[in-house]
């Protein structure tokens, strides 16, 4: 029995084919995921900023709920004040006592004078620039009647220009809506 060994030629073994990629080829890859990232980026940013600015709305409408609902059921008027705070954002307060008897101070701090009581602080610092435009009075909810003093609509805005108008009526009831319609899944404002 016979057995023959065949000889490969010394440039054979270098011409195998590769598995794997190119230097070259990895280059190109990542740069065409980087620029699809940086198309992506600010979409992103915002979606985020249309989350903040929907998640400020809808706690702010909880609030003033939770504000005509300790009114009514503690049998003494409760108030809502905002303010605008020194590094431009705004805060707001629930509680008992006369108008702007509370006072946010900032880093989730307040301060309240003579009898009036805390119920709910709430600091946007943390918003992602989300405001809440202050009114030029506290909204009081009466305690006996479940009615509010004045009827308000609160503006929350994003620095993009999208806001949500918070519109309260004399009953206490919150309606949401957008202004020129441009916050999605809302009713354009009247």
């Amino acid at each position: 029995m016979q057995t023959t060994t065949a000889r490969l030629h010394p440039l054979q073994s270098l011409c195998r084919p590769q598995r794997g990629l190119s230097l070259v080829e990895m280059l190109c890859s990542l740069a065409v995921t980087l620029i699809l990232l940086g198309g992506a980026l600010p979409m992103l940013n915002e979606l985020r900023t249309g989350q903040a600015l929907a998640a400020t709305a809808s706690l702010l409408e909880t609030d003033l709920h939770y504000a005509r609902s300790l009114a009514i059921g503690g049998g003494r008027p409760v108030r809502l004040s905002l303010q605008m705070l020194a590094n431009g954002h705004t805060c707001y307060a629930v509680h008992t006592g006369p108008a702007n008897a509370c006072r946010c101070e900032g880093n989730g701090q307040s301060q309240c004078e003579g009898d009036a009581k805390l119920l709910r602080l709430e600091d946007q610092s943390g918003s992602h620039g989300v405001r809440i435009g202050t009114v030029s009075r506290s909204i009081l909810f009466d305690a006996l009647k479940g009615t509010i003093t004045p009827t308000a609509t609160l503006q929350v805005s994003a620095p993009d220009g999208r806001s949500i108008n918070q519109v309260i009526n004399i009953m206490g009831r919150v309606r949401s809506c957008s202004p020129g319609g441009m916050v999605g899944g809302l009713r354009p404002c009247v």
